[in-house]
């Protein structure tokens, strides 16, 4: 129960952040994409299962504030989510690499996608544009921001998972 209310307030958190402080801070319109951290950071922390699930409620909480088709979003993150549960056996955490190289590949997959699905069914053509100046930055602008999330999120899992370790072994 202490991790869904901890996963919940984390997700709650991110999404008033990016929502006013980072659209305050917003580079030409670009803002990091904190949602999608959290998402994949979850994946790879805490496997598939968990992945799928966060990523949907994410992506619910999206769709319902700031989307204009109810699911879009929650079923994108989803599969980001489970997409980054894949590689829970591969995650170590105290390596950086491979959490920034999954975070930069589900940000630009879920910009390309997102392009190709809004954008491009609407007769906007113009993809070179839409790469350098929304896709690119956005996802440079993420990977800064990433790497002080990250570390945040890192030990709030840590921490959750030592709770849960200590309740583990006193009901044994």
């Amino acid at each position: 129960m202490r991790r869904k209310i901890t996963v919940f307030l984390i997700i709650a958190v991110c999404y008033l952040l990016q929502s006013t402080v980072f659209q305050a801070l917003s580079f030409a319109s670009i803002s990091p994409n904190l949602m999608l951290v959290v998402v994949s950071a979850f994946g790879f922390m805490r496997g598939k299962k968990e992945g799928l699930w966060i990523g949907f409620f994410t992506g619910l909480l999206l769709d319902i504030f700031t989307g204009s088709i109810l699911g879009f979003y929650a079923l994108l993150y989803m599969y980001v989510g489970y997409f980054n549960g894949f590689f829970r056996k591969m995650f170590y955490p105290e390596d950086i690499k491979l959490p920034m190289l999954l975070i930069a590949v589900s940000d630009f997959s879920c910009s390309l996608i997102i392009y190709f699905l809004l954008f491009l069914f609407r007769g906007k053509f113009d993809i070179l544009y839409y790469l350098l100046n929304i896709m690119i930055p956005e996802l440079v602008y993420t990977m800064v921001v990433t790497i002080f999330l990250y570390f945040i999120i890192l030990k709030i899992n840590q921490k959750l998972e030592t709770i849960e370790k200590r309740s583990a072994v006193k009901f044994v």
